[in-house]
């Protein structure tokens, strides 16, 4: 028997607990309508908009619901009058991230000045106008900071970690050398040499090299096709003119993100950037309309019989970022996941690919990829193998992609799925990657998706999605092959193109 005073006590914590609860979901609903106000001012482009329609008819189609957990930091966003646009996420720890995203890389050069990109990312800490290159250096190492850039086929990136106070000079150095780098004669003639070496190692790395030639043949004669570093001709010959040329075409505001993570106020930031980076120009275009980068299906050996193994990577075409099969292919790719001879697990790997290798010996190492652009993308598998078994190793992959378009079962897609949560949240581990994604995201989204959006998107995916994605982009498509090594064994590229097709 419970006493009155008993059952008092506990309707008053029930009370309570109940008030907590409301006072919860209404913070929940005002935290939804921002994220939504946010979200659709953000997302005007249809593609991007069709991508999500689709994703979430698949969701809701399936009788899901979730509970959203709002209990991580926004992402606030505003823009400049010169088309800046600055994203933060403040978590309130004592260091930060922020950097400049900008919207160009190696596809946005022509024959003539491709690595013009990535040699401008070399003379971007080579002084300024305000700054010499020691003054430079002393400031960021006075501060305790660390200053970097790096250049993809689309993207060109300058950042910082710095602590939370020292987030001003930051932008302050970061808005100096994309505005007032000098470009000086002496430092470009310095940077010819340190970038030709750079390629001299860059060809030591295989899977660097492999990658290079399965875009130059995938991609022929179109932008995506070069190289980030560009030829050796083009390294000896670019000018001080070719440099300020190319900052002055691409350098726009409504093609820059300003991006911070970790211990940063917005407003604060947005105050900092109007002081810094509002004199950058803007173009009412958008910047230059983006040539179609077409797809062929071909192959490329680079035969030599010395080197103990064969370096091959086998891909179809992917899609781009703002697809709705995105996804799903991702879920495919995590299936397929990657291995070498270091992991145990052998025939009891959950990837089917993996316990294969493990079992027959097939390979030294293999790992899928998907790589992604704005409107195209790379989906496969790049492998190391001895030159005896590449032709075995070939078949097998082609036969996880068939199973992939036509059995693979739904115990199957519920671990890919998870793995892809874990892995895409295991990387949002500090300031510096969750800056990146933010950029990133800001560049080809047009916003952020927030995680458990992008939870939700996975969460969606069934079997049928899976199949059906791995099906439209493997079944009966032009393959495209890249080897280096002794590659003699390796099957004709009419064979590999062949075995792309079989009856569903």
């Amino acid at each position: 028997m419970f006493s009155i005073k008993y059952l008092r006590n506990v309707c008053e914590c029930g009370k309570k607990y109940q008030g907590i609860i409301i006072q919860f979901q209404n913070a929940a609903k005002v935290m939804t309508s921002k994220f939504i106000r946010v979200a659709s001012s953000a997302a005007s482009n249809s593609l991007r908009l069709k991508s999500v329609s689709e994703s979430y008819k698949r969701f809701h189609a399936r009788g899901v619901t979730s509970q959203l957990n709002l209990n991580v930091p926004p992402t606030e966003i505003s823009i400049l009058e010169n088309g800046v646009r600055i994203a933060t996420e403040d978590s309130g720890i004592p260091t930060a991230t922020v950097g400049l995203w900008i919207d160009t890389g190696s596809r946005f050069e022509n024959d003539q000045n491709n690595g013009v990109a990535h040699f401008l990312e070399h003379m971007a800490f080579k002084g300024t106008k305000r700054r010499t290159q020691t003054e430079l250096e002393l400031e960021v190492e006075n501060m305790g900071a660390h200053l970097n850039a790096y250049t993809s086929r689309e993207q060109t990136v300058f950042y910082a970690k710095c602590l939370s106070k020292d987030i001003r000079k930051a932008v302050d150095i970061l808005a100096d050398i994309v505005q007032n780098s000098r470009f000086g004669e002496a430092e470009i003639e310095r940077e010819r040499g340190v970038i030709l070496r750079e390629m001299q190692e860059v060809e030591t790395n295989l899977q660097e090299v492999v990658f290079d030639h399965l875009h130059a043949v995938a991609f022929q004669s179109t932008p995506l096709g070069r190289t980030i570093l560009g030829p050796t001709k083009n390294i000896k010959s670019i000018s001080r003119q070719d440099l300020m040329e190319y900052v002055s075409s691409h350098y726009k505001g409504p093609r820059m993100v300003l991006a911070a993570a970790g211990g940063v106020d917005h407003e604060y930031l947005a105050k900092i950037a109007r002081e810094h980076l509002g004199s950058i120009v803007s173009d009412g275009a958008g910047g230059p309309k983006l040539d179609v980068c077409r797809y062929t299906g071909s192959d490329i050996r680079i035969r030599n019989d010395d080197m103990p193994f064969v370096h091959v990577a086998l891909a179809v075409e992917g899609c781009g970022w703002t697809d709705a099969d995105n996804l799903p292919l991702m879920v495919g790719s995590t299936l397929l996941g990657s291995w070498d001879r270091s992991h145990g697990g052998g025939p009891n790997l959950a990837s089917k690919l993996a316990s294969h290798c493990a079992q027959n010996n097939l390979c030294h190492s293999y790992q899928a990829f998907n790589t992604c652009y704005k409107d195209t993308g790379l989906w496969g598998v790049y492998f190391v193998a001895d030159a005896a078994m590449q032709e075995e190793m070939i078949h097998a992959i082609q036969r996880e992609w068939k199973r992939l378009s036509t059995s693979v079962t739904e115990l199957e897609v519920e671990r890919g799925k998870n793995l892809l949560r874990n892995n895409m949240l295991l990387q949002l581990d500090g300031s510096t990657p969750i800056c990146e994604d933010i950029g990133r995201q800001m560049l080809c989204y047009g916003r952020r998706i927030p995680p458990h959006e992008l939870d939700a998107r996975i969460q969606a995916i069934d079997v049928n999605t899976v199949r059906e994605a791995c099906s439209k982009y493997i079944v009966d498509r032009a393959p495209t092959v890249a080897a280096v090594g002794p590659t003699a064994t390796l099957p004709q590229y009419d064979v590999i193109r062949s075995a792309m097709h079989w009856s569903k």
